[in-house]
Order: structure tokens, then sequence, then C-alpha cells
């Protein structure tokens, strides 16, 4: 091309440029707040996480707690069960985990108290595996980790993020 040919800019095209970049920050400002509204707000936030004392928890013992609207179990395991659920046959599980895999603390099992199969909450220390969970809506039996062991449910009672502040507590999420 030669330098004949080639359009320089004039004072219009400034104009245009100017006009389109002024607004398209108006159009930014005027959605932003739209969408800064979808977030979450301060009191969903606050139940992000949990924090909860297991100081009076005794070997044995369950307590249920509620962490975003959901029951969660938490379990001070003895050592016999915490032994019985390590010696299963990984074979005969539906949903094969270890239980090593399942408790960042032997002695503790945390999970979600919502049996796998619809959405209900098992009873703690029911059904065919003393210690262990009964969901007696459609007869699912958990272990003392939280596994399927028998009934219609598909997968293992979840586990969730959760990790140990000190010694006496357990903060969830």
């Amino acid at each position: 091309m030669s330098d004949s040919e080639k359009k320089k800019p004039n004072r219009r095209d400034f104009i245009l440029t100017a006009t389109t970049a002024a607004g398209a920050v108006g159009v930014g400002a005027a959605v932003w707040p739209l969408i800064d509204q979808m977030n979450p707000d301060a009191s969903v936030k606050a139940l992000a996480s949990t924090e909860v004392d297991i100081s009076s928890v005794q070997p044995g013992q369950s307590i249920t707690v509620l962490w975003r609207g959901k029951p969660v179990f938490i379990k001070h395991r003895t050592p016999e069960e915490i032994e019985e659920a390590r010696k299963v046959d990984l074979k005969e599980l539906k949903h094969p985990e270890k239980d090593e895999d399942r408790a960042k603390k032997p002695e503790w099992l945390v999970t979600l108290g919502i049996c796998t199969h619809l959405g209900c909450v098992p009873l703690t220390n029911k059904g065919d595996y003393e210690g262990g969970w009964f969901c007696p809506c459609h007869g699912s039996h958990y272990d003392t980790s939280g596994r399927i062991r028998s009934g219609p449910a598909p997968t293992n009672l979840e586990i969730p993020e959760y990790t140990f502040v000190d010694i006496n507590t357990i903060k969830i999420g």
C-alpha cells in the first residue's frame, strides 16, 4: 500500500474510540451491582464452617451436629470398633474404602448423617453392625466406619472436609 492509500486517523475516529470506551466503562459500572448481589450474604458465609467441642464425648459415644443444615455424625470409636473396621475384607464391600482413608484420627470418625440411598437420616448405634448406623426407611446398614454393608444405599456415608483445631475441637468445613 502506498502512503496515499493509508487512512490517517482523524478527529472523528478519536471521538468514536473515546465514546466506545466511556460506554463500556458505564455499562460495566451499571452491571457490577447486579452481579455482586448474587454472592452469598454474611449469614451463608458464616455457615461455611463450624467448630465442635468434642472434649465431653466418651469412647463409644456419638454426637450429631448441624453443618450447612445437614446432620454430621461425630463418633468417638473404641479400640475394638477401630480394629473391627480395619479387619473387614474390602472385597465384601459394595463401595470399598479402607477405614484408614476415612478417619484422619482412628478414634474419631466424622461423616455426613445422610443416607446415600434417598437422603434419610440413619439411626446411630442401630442395625446389623454394632456401633454403626441403620437407615430405617429402606434398610441400609452401615458399619463403624460409615461404610455401606447391606441395603439399597449405593455408597458409604460421605466424609465432609474437616480438621482438628486442637485435641478438643474439630472444625467442619
